[in-house]
């Protein structure tokens, strides 16, 4: 499925529009987002009862004050979880896309649920889709880990998917060995996965391999902008930024 033109021309607020008194991947980024009419890229952490959470880190701490992780509270619990400096909790898949309902291009991430042997310990794919079934709106599915993105590609064939992709640098994926990140890092997996995109690290967007898939007709996102200086550079090789922390020109 190809990437809709939105994703390409519309800049896209990450985890939101988020700044003082609106935290990310809240549902007052999304409506902040939709009320200065741009798009919204949103991270999914599993529930423990398998309910897909738009919430980016594994643990609860930087963004609640409280420990332990996402996946160590079920979604009712999760539902009254303060998100910090603001009366928002953290809200299901679910309620994200009734209040987007179709207004902007959602990029949804599912973040990496590793098991230590390759495999995802969480099928978060899953979820996703079942939460996906029905909804009309623009939107497309990427993650770091091929994996997902392929098995998600197969249950739900009708959404575009992409890869979030870098340099894979050793610092930045320790449990990885050098050969994964290569593998990686070279963007091996596109065809493989069905991907129409990739998301890439604005750092690196002079990877030959992204030049190459640009010329194939892949659609070229990046993350993440946020300067109108950092913007101007990574234009001159991507179709679309991910930004956040300054007003992304329309």
């Amino acid at each position: 499925m190809i990437l809709p033109q939105k994703f390409l021309t519309l800049p896209i607020a990450h985890r939101g529009l988020h700044g003082p008194g609106i935290p990310e991947n809240s549902l007052a980024a999304a409506q902040a987002a939709i009320d200065a009419g741009y798009g919204i890229e949103l991270d999914i952490q599993p529930s423990s009862d398998g309910v897909a959470m738009v919430f980016h880190d594994y643990d609860l701490h930087r963004l609640t004050g409280r420990e332990g992780r996402v996946d160590g509270l079920d979604a009712a619990t999760l539902g009254q979880v303060a998100l910090l400096g603001s009366a928002e909790t953290v809200p299901t898949l679910a309620q994200f896309l009734d209040l987007v309902s179709g207004r902007v291009p959602l990029l949804i991430e599912i973040k990496d649920q590793p098991d230590g042997q390759g495999g995802q310990a969480v099928p978060l794919h899953v979820p996703v889709a079942e939460a996906l079934k029905g909804y009309a709106g623009p939107v497309a599915l990427m993650s770091f880990n091929p994996q997902i993105v392929a098995a998600f590609h197969a249950i739900a064939p009708e959404i575009p998917v992409g890869l979030t992709t870098c340099a894979f640098a050793a610092g930045d994926f320790p449990t990885l060995s050098e050969q994964e990140r290569e593998h990686l890092a070279a963007i091996t997996d596109y065809d493989a996965v069905g991907a129409s995109f990739i998301s890439h690290d604005h750092h690196d967007l002079d990877n030959p391999r992204v030049d190459a898939l640009k010329a194939m007709g892949a659609g070229i996102l990046c993350w993440t902008i946020r300067s109108p200086g950092q913007e101007a550079a990574a234009r001159r090789i991507a179709h679309n930024i991910t930004f956040e922390h300054y007003p992304a020109p329309k």
